[in-house]
């Protein structure tokens, strides 16, 4: 069996295994449904609501994905000019440190207030939750070169720029999918933030909808969509740091 296979097997193992205690819990403690649905409830408002859960879907998927690639992008080229100036590094890391010390989330209601109610102020949510994360585990890998190597550039005379795209940028790649980890983790919880605070699409505002009107099933569902974004976010990263294996 492949690592791939296997990995499958386990997280579809440890779905059953959720599910399975979910149901027995809703069966010991008889928990009334409007408080606590049971999985099969949950199902059948996943399989008659699934038209509007994919509407509503396809917005929080499209926040979600683009808040991530401006997050990666600028966490990237930031950690690449921390690396490469001693100047940037005096000036932007304790920018940085106090940047991240602010909760982002407290900046929501300020971002929906100055960008509106559409796409534009989740995805700079999702994109400074994410922008950190991605920023310090690159630009750590990226300043941990070997002392054997650190020695081959300094005796081959290479110029910073050789010595960061030969050397330093290989060697960071572990760093960069740490990074790119906590960002699939982060990421959702950013955007559910966002459409919560001020949104009229997306499953955060379907979310807010269902719990109002007492629609826990359907409140349920949306989350196991948002789970299953996660996930699958989760396992493309990990697929790709296989393939591109150890340096």
């Amino acid at each position: 069996m492949s690592a791939l296979n296997f990995g499958i097997v386990r997280a579809l193992l440890a779905g059953v295994v959720a599910i399975t205690l979910w149901q027995v819990l809703v069966w010991a403690t008889d928990i009334p449904h409007f408080i606590l649905p049971g999985p099969a409830r949950v199902a059948l408002s996943l399989w008659t609501n699934a038209p509007l859960l994919w509407e509503h879907a396809q917005f929080t998927l499209f926040n979600l994905l683009t808040g991530m690639a401006a997050g990666i992008s600028l966490g990237i080229v930031t950690a690449l000019n921390l690396a490469l100036s001693p100047g940037a590094r005096l000036l932007l890391r304790p920018m940085l440190v106090f940047a991240q010390a602010v909760p982002v989330f407290a900046l929501a209601p300020i971002l929906t207030l100055w960008l509106g109610y559409g796409a534009a102020s989740k995805t700079v949510i999702v994109m400074l939750v994410i922008y950190f994360p991605i920023t310090s585990s690159y630009f750590d890998g990226l300043m941990r070169l070997p002392a054997p190597l650190t020695d081959l550039a300094q005796q081959m005379q290479a110029s910073p720029i050789r010595r960061l795209y030969l050397l330093q940028i290989p060697h960071a790649r572990p760093a960069l999918f740490s990074g790119l980890r906590l960002a699939v983790v982060y990421a959702p919880f950013a955007v559910i933030i966002g459409e919560w605070v001020g949104s009229s699409r997306g499953l955060g505002y379907l979310m807010l909808m269902a719990n109002g009107r007492g629609q826990t099933d359907l409140m349920f569902a949306a989350l196991m969509v948002l789970a299953a974004m996660s996930l699958i976010l989760f396992g493309l990263v990990e697929r790709l740091a296989k393939e591109r294996g150890p340096v």
